[in-house]
């Protein structure tokens, strides 16, 4: 049973937007950008689907000032 659901839903600009919540009702991610289609943002759910399944968590250095 997922613990996440893909919501799909458009923004102010009528333009698609994707945000992953987990069942507690937190957003966990998001695609970031908004698409003009909705395919498009389909198009990169399934791509965090498919390329985020087995990613590694690396620390990032702060950069300096």
């Amino acid at each position: 049973m997922a613990k996440a659901t893909f919501e799909l839903f458009t923004d102010k600009k009528g333009e698609f937007r994707w945000r992953l919540r987990h069942d507690n009702g937190n957003i966990i991610a998001t695609g970031g950008e908004s698409y003009t289609t909705k395919a498009s943002a389909k198009k990169n759910i399934e791509s965090v689907k498919k390329n985020a399944s087995g990613a590694e968590v690396v620390e990032v250095a702060k950069p300096a000032k």
